[in-house]
């Protein structure tokens, strides 16, 4: 397989995850935000208090306006590559939306149960946020303020966006009702976690610290069968003063399965530790935003 041909397939692969993110997020907007005047910030919250100011122009037109105003910040700090994304990304998310308006128009809430519509709300716009800034693109607006938090301080994602987006939370106290601004704050609070939660999930790696006297076979199998590197390491246990090897590497999750059934099969007295890490740099994985 040539290298363009992988590149192809893996920006194709990028743009899928991309495009699905922005129809997550528009789903989770129209039908569960906007009816309830949910304000969990980002560009849906300035644009559902604009309208609600300014009731002439609807949501959907005022996210396409802000989106292509506010994208210029992110091509200064990340460059075409991030911009093309974002705008690919914000052209998606706003003409779902706008579509949402005209072939399915809401003139009242989904249900009459405000909690589970917030629930909703967030669940769908977090997950949606999360692949899409997996993928080092975002949605607009206010995402590419968290995003340039996220790159100039010590915040993860989710704490950027929750910084990012306060102001328009809190704004819709104001803007609506006590009730809302309260839904709208809360909201936001959940998917600053769930945005996290999404994106360690999607990037979850095994480490393995692994004690062996079979040491070869264990390296051969992680090197040929798994395609992946190992560290190794001389070591002697200080119960039975016996030279071991001890073996460091770390695999997706479906590769972990297959190393844990190896070292069981050929090596019962191996002594083997499993660490969960989301947060790898090195050749053959990424680091997470």
């Amino acid at each position: 397989m040539g290298l363009s041909t992988v590149k192809f397939r893996k920006t194709l692969k990028s743009y899928l995850f991309i495009t699905l993110g922005s129809i997550l997020m528009s789903v989770g907007i129209y039908f569960f935000k906007f009816p309830n005047n949910f304000s969990t910030g980002g560009v849906s919250a300035l644009s559902l208090i604009l309208s609600s100011l300014m009731p002439k122009i609807t949501p959907g037109e005022y996210m396409l306006v802000t989106n292509i105003i506010l994208l210029f910040a992110g091509v200064l700090v990340f460059g075409k590559k991030f911009a093309f994304k974002t705008v690919y990304c914000s052209m998606i998310l706003s003409l779902f939306t706008l579509l949402f308006e005209k072939i399915i128009p809401l003139t009242h809430t989904v249900t009459n149960e405000k909690m589970l519509e917030l629930i909703f709300a967030i669940g769908l716009t977090a997950v949606g946020s999360a692949i899409i800034f997996n993928e080092y693109a975002s949605s607009g607006g206010t995402d590419i303020i968290a995003m340039i938090l996220k790159k100039y301080t010590n915040l993860n994602i989710g704490k950027a966006l929750f910084c990012a987006d306060f102001v328009l939370a809190g704004a819709s106290i104001f803007v609506f009702n006590i009730e809302t601004g309260l839904f709208s704050l809360l909201g936001l609070l959940l998917k600053a976690f769930v945005v996290d939660a999404v994106i360690d999930g999607i990037n979850l790696n095994k480490c393995f610290i692994i004690v062996t006297s079979k040491n070869k076979e264990v390296c051969d199998f992680i090197n040929t069968v798994l395609k992946r590197g190992a560290t190794i390491s001389e070591c002697k246990g200080s119960f039975t003063d016996a030279n071991k090897t001890m073996i460091v590497t770390v695999l997706k999750r479906n590769q972990a399965k297959l190393l844990k059934q190896y070292i069981k099969e050929i090596d019962m007295h191996a002594f083997t530790l499993i660490l969960n890490s989301s947060d790898v740099l090195g050749k053959g994985f990424r680091n997470v935003l």
